[in-house]
């Protein structure tokens, strides 16, 4: 970080009382090319930023109010250190310009969502471009598009982050409705809990939007949105598994194309998007064992039960090289949001509520895992988790463990559940 520059007739507004009223500022040189002036007025000054760019000579930009008559906030109102922070900011940006490193003119919160989704689609799957474009166009763009990127203030982010935080949970809209669809939720803990979590998470697709524009150089400094801290403790993991019971009824609920479907998700852990692209030579009979390609950009192998061996056989058995294992019963693959549909039609019919979501077939094999006392680091490679932290956070607590184990065994028994077997005390004095 730069070293601020000293100037004894601005650095405090008792000195700056002291200067004569005039039209032209008072300037300080802060950096080479760079100077901050200070208009004095009637009762109060103002902050101005003057910048040298080389043939096209000075240009200039308000910077704020200074603190002559009321204490800096850093946003409207700034003393003499925060103008000369806001000074250089604007400054790099200006020199960004000059070099045709970034573009003239404004540069928008659009802007930098336009330039980020153009370069990830070289980089990430077509329905993550997807997803994060429905993420920009659902709660970003309306509120913040416009906002030019050097004027973006971290208190302006904090604010957007706390609407998000409070705003009623969406639902799908039909197409081309005017007004986004919503639906009451609990004002509970969990709730809360929950809606701040969905802030977390569009706050940092946000500020991957935002970095990439600053690691680029087209702005000059992610001072604003690194301060915008996302909410603690609210993505504590809510798991939630099929009893065995539960899991049987909900496959004989299913259409006999989906049926494999689901089948295949209890005996692998595999996410839905992942069972669909299996193709035939994916199935390793001899080793008993999938080869999942392109599985967050890596592949990884599955091992199977000698149930799902089977299974997998007699799914496999006639089928040509190429052909994918599971399609729909028009024979078309399984595409996204195909699923969830039937599963609500198959829940209905098990007497499972709420609803299942593919997700919890894939905490359901993880679950019966972990309970068996499989070790975390197992089932990490057979989900495919980069390392053990994910899998600890979601099912270490259904590990059997050395402290369940000792309180099971330790405790006294209260017998407090020997219900109708209570005798009422008699009164001594009407025996």
């Amino acid at each position: 970080m730069a070293r601020s520059a000293r100037h004894s007739s601005l650095e405090t507004r008792t000195a700056r009382a002291r200067l004569k009223t005039r039209r032209t500022p008072y300037f300080a040189k802060i950096a080479k090319g760079l100077r901050l002036g200070y208009y004095r007025g009637a009762t109060a000054g103002s902050w101005v930023a003057s910048f040298y760019c080389g043939t096209k000579g000075y240009v200039t930009k308000a910077i704020g109010a200074a603190d002559d008559t009321i204490d800096a906030d850093g946003v409207t109102v700034f003393d003499f250190w925060q103008a000369q922070d806001q000074s250089r900011t604007w400054a790099e940006q200006q020199r960004l310009v000059v070099a045709g490193i970034v573009r003239s003119g404004p540069y928008t919160i659009e802007d930098a969502v336009k330039d980020y989704l153009s370069e990830i689609a070289a980089e990430k799957k077509p329905t993550a471009v997807k997803g994060a474009k429905y993420v920009f166009d659902a709660w970003i763009l309306p509120d913040l598009g416009a906002l030019k990127i050097d004027e973006v203030t971290t208190e302006k982010l904090a604010r957007w982050r706390n609407k998000i935080a409070t705003a009623p949970k969406r639902v799908r809209t039909k197409r081309g409705a005017v007004d986004q669809a919503t639906q009451e939720t609990a004002d509970d803990d969990d709730a809360r809990r929950g809606r701040k979590a969905t802030a977390n998470r569009i706050l940092t697709v946000l500020k991957a939007a935002l970095n990439r524009a600053f690691y680029a150089d087209r702005v000059a400094s992610d001072a604003a949105w690194r301060k915008v801290k996302p909410f603690k403790n609210v993505d504590g993991p809510v798991v939630r598994y099929l009893s065995l019971g539960e899991a049987r009824r909900l496959v004989d609920g299913c259409p006999q194309d989906f049926r494999k479907l689901v089948e295949a998700a209890l005996y692998t852990g595999c996410r839905y998007a992942e069972l669909g692209r299996l193709k035939r030579e994916d199935y390793n009979n001899d080793s008993g064992t999938l080869s999942v390609r392109l599985s967050k950009g890596k592949n990884r192998h599955v091992f199977l039960t000698e149930e799902g061996k089977q299974a997998f056989r007699h799914w496999t058995t006639d089928l040509d090289a190429g052909a994918r294992i599971f399609l729909r019963c028009d024979g078309k693959p399984w595409g996204t949001s195909h699923q969830q549909r039937p599963l609500d039609e198959a829940s209905d019919r098990a007497g499972i509520t709420p609803a299942v979501n593919f997700h919890i077939l894939r905490h359901t094999h993880a679950s019966y895992l972990a309970m068996a006392g499989v070790p975390m680091g197992v089932i990490a490679k057979q989900l495919g988790h980069a390392d053990t932290r994910m899998t600890e956070k979601h099912y270490a607590h259904l590990a059997p463990s050395y402290i369940a184990q000792t309180i099971r065994e330790n405790f006294p028994v209260l017998g407090l559940g020997a219900f109708g077997q209570v005798a009422q005390f008699r009164n001594r004095a009407a025996s």
